[in-house]
């Protein structure tokens, strides 16, 4: 089923000559007018921007290390007790 786009905004921009040059050009490639390229390579570049923010990279000893914290929990501190505590007692006055 094809997908339907209904335009209703529109954007400007300025751009040095050079690199219109090279947007016209890769566009021709693709077989796309100027702005089809444009709006589609700025859904992607979008794209993997939110993706980017909603994910987190660890180096591989990162990983090994939250593994092992979620495998093996370090058992609850005061500090941590009082919250949960504090928490509890939150949720039955909020009742």
């Amino acid at each position: 089923m094809a997908k339907t786009s209904i335009r209703s905004a529109r954007i400007e921009a300025r751009i040095a000559p050079a690199a219109l040059s090279a947007v016209k050009r890769a566009a021709e490639i693709q077989g796309r007018s100027i702005s089809d390229f444009v709006v589609a390579a700025a859904q992607d570049a979008a794209r993997r921007t939110i993706a980017e923010t909603e994910m987190v990279r660890l180096s591989l000893a990162d990983q090994e290390k939250f593994a092992k914290a979620i495998l093996n929990p370090k058992r609850p501190n005061a500090a941590l007790k009082r919250a949960f505590e504090k928490r509890r007692q939150l949720i039955r006055e909020s009742r």
